[in-house]
């Protein structure tokens, strides 16, 4: 066999392998404690769609002056969260303290890997009924242009 074409056979395997790859990005969420609820709201559906792509979310709610005294409200809030977005994804570290922050960390229920490879299969799957519909509507414009020259 010859060694060049060994190498290049070798190289393409590696470029495939590296292309199915997917490394895990840890998303940051910031919020303070007394946040209104289309905020929220807003947050919470960043965290799921975070989660549904496979990466894992740290969430950290800021504490300002008083709150500091009130370290419950957010870790009631943090719970709200974590209920919320159960279906998503779930703790994977509890809330805890960090000088004026309190963070919590939530992890995907699947895997990078694999919601890279649901992604790309829906886009693929959009992309042929596009083409598709294009094809069934092209042809039925030029029976309209047939029938208006009769």
């Amino acid at each position: 066999m010859d060694y060049g074409k060994y190498k290049y056979e070798a190289n393409l395997k590696a470029r495939e392998a590296r292309k199915n790859q997917a490394n895990t990005v840890q998303k940051e969420i910031r919020m303070g404690l007394k946040i209104d609820t289309h905020d929220y709201e807003t947050k919470r559906r960043n965290v799921e769609k975070f989660l549904d792509g496979g990466d894992k979310v740290k969430v950290i709610i800021r504490f300002r002056g008083r709150e500091q005294s009130r370290p419950e409200m957010g870790v009631k809030l943090l719970g709200r969260l974590a209920e919320d977005v159960s279906e998503s994804g779930f703790v994977e570290s509890h809330p805890r303290q960090d000088g004026r922050n309190m963070v919590m960390v939530f992890g995907p229920h699947k895997k990078k890997a694999q919601a890279m490879a649901e992604a790309r299969k829906r886009k693929t799957d959009a992309e042929k009924a596009a083409a598709r519909g294009k094809q069934d509507g092209s042809s039925s414009k030029r029976d309209d242009a047939r029938g208006d020259e009769s």
